[in-house]
């Protein structure tokens, strides 16, 4: 996610981010040559990745689009992962794009397209195998912390401005409960799709005995836990208030997230969209424990967990909206405080379907789809350009191509499917990539010219959609 030092340089008041033309222009001219690298100067070439970007862009027939896809699919392996085998075990350490530092987050979400490929492509397993051994290693270096370096030797711009516990090796140490619940994401989908269990050693089940002591940790139910942030800043979304543990929490089985997966501060701690992702994550480690360790002890505790928060998700999840009836909070407090609103990364509560929160059709799901994505939501935004979800992160009048990309991977609606790829398609400001946003009525001003995760989550729609609906691509 962008920190707020990148931020400010790239924002530039937003006058000096995109140096490229709108994507009107660039659609006069019929010249879409490729964004890529050069082949020698990528970082990782699949056989599987490129047979699949051959096949999917000659079922697109606007040139347009298939550019886009092009550039985008490809990105995380063209331009961010950094291979290599560690003490006899593949090793993959992965950057976001223009911050040189590894998400277990984003780490997981930039290859997440491509593990259906690993079947026909074992260099490309073997990346993936070195995902989660790496960030077995990070969790293992401290569970509390969202983002890594690939070594120690790496200082942090935050060391000396974050009243926290800094370490080698860390670049920033947000508490974000869908950080360790990613992990756990990309391990069960790969060990279903693969069958292999070498990754889940003894290394990798003490990474989920440290998530589920800290997931108990920030359930405090016995005080405020070990974890506190505190930063030196004029952005409050980075500060985190009363001693750096958050405003208060009534102990009612759900998980504490003091901040959100936009790397911003939660208001209530008990953020729910992350809770619902705390649940599934925790199932699919006890399934893993059980077959690959017959540690049922562990197991149960998993199990028993997931249960304990979904029961109280059940309690204290929902609010009474008066236009939308019954919908998900985004945060609550426990005490009956909630907030209202959504945010467009991901896991958000629009995103709940594609993460395996909820059935989308649950009718308070499909409540809160509307809330969301309408003015209602404080964080909705629409312009001429297009509309979408932004977040505090970016500003106001911000959308992040992320949510439109959500929204289209969560309905099965072919017209709501295509307008959000003509959304994205008029909307790359030029450049043949995804950002992290764009201003409502102007795409060619935009945060972030280089993330991964946007565009290889744009990668993903395109590929779903030609599977689904590939007349879609046709028109």
């Amino acid at each position: 996610m962008t920190t707020r030092k990148t931020f400010i340089q790239q924002m530039g008041l937003l006058t000096t981010v995109a140096v490229a033309q709108p994507s009107k222009l660039w659609a006069a001219s019929n010249e879409f040559e490729s964004k890529r690298p050069p082949l020698a100067q990528r970082h990782f070439t699949s056989e599987a990745v490129e047979a699949m970007i051959k096949k999917i862009k000659s079922g697109i027939s606007n040139p347009e689009l298939g550019w886009l896809f092009e550039n985008c699919f490809p990105n995380t392996l063209d331009t961010t992962v950094d291979f290599s085998v560690q003490n006899g075990k593949p090793d993959t350490y992965v950057i976001t794009g223009d911050i040189d530092a590894m998400w277990l987050r984003d780490s997981t979400a930039q290859v997440w397209p491509y593990l259906p490929l690993m079947k026909t492509d074992p260099k490309l397993q073997q990346l993936v195998a070195g995902v989660i051994n790496r960030q077995v290693k990070n969790i293992h270096l401290d569970p509390y912390t969202n983002a890594f370096y690939k070594d120690g030797s790496q200082v942090s711009e935050w060391k000396h401005t974050d009243i926290t516990d800094m370490k080698p090796g860390v670049h920033e140490r947000k508490w974000e409960i869908d950080s360790l619940c990613y992990p756990i994401r990309l391990a069960y989908h790969y060990w279903k799709i693969t069958g292999d269990t070498i990754p889940f050693d003894a290394a990798w089940k003490e990474s989920i005995v440290l998530t589920v002591k800290t997931f108990k940790e920030q359930q405090r139910k016995d005080g405020n836990g070990p974890y506190t942030f505190q930063r030196t800043t004029f952005w409050a979304t980075d500060g985190v208030p009363l001693s750096g543990y958050g405003y208060p929490v009534k102990p009612v089985g759900l998980i504490c997230s003091i901040f959100r997966p936009s790397d911003d501060a939660t208001i209530f701690p008990f953020l729910i969209p992350s809770n619902f992702f705390a649940v599934v994550s925790l199932k699919q480690a006890a399934e893993m424990l059980n077959a690959i360790h017959k540690d049922q002890a562990l197991a149960k505790e998993c199990t028993a967990l997931a249960q304990e928060v979904s029961a109280a998700l059940k309690q204290y999840a929902t609010a009474t909206h008066p236009k939308f009836g019954k919908i998900y909070a985004f945060e609550v407090n426990g005490y009956g405080s909630f907030n209202l609103m959504d945010d467009a990364n991901v896991p958000s509560l629009l995103s709940m379907p594609y993460l395996g929160s909820v059935n989308s059709s649950d009718p308070v799901y499909q409540n809160t789809r509307r809330y969301v994505w309408s003015s209602e939501n404080p964080f909705f935004f629409k312009g001429s350009a297009g509309e979408g979800i932004g977040g505090p992160h970016a500003g106001m009048d911000m959308i992040w191509p992320m949510s439109i990309i959500m929204r289209g991977l969560t309905t099965t609606n072919p017209a709501e499917i295509k307008q959000c790829i003509t959304w994205l398609q008029a909307t790359h400001g030029g450049t043949g990539f995804m950002h992290e946003s764009f201003h409502k009525n102007d795409p060619a001003k935009f945060t972030r010219k280089w993330f991964a995760w946007a565009n290889t989550l744009f990668g993903e729609l395109i590929m779903n959609v030609y599977q689904k609906h590939p007349q879609l691509l046709n028109k």
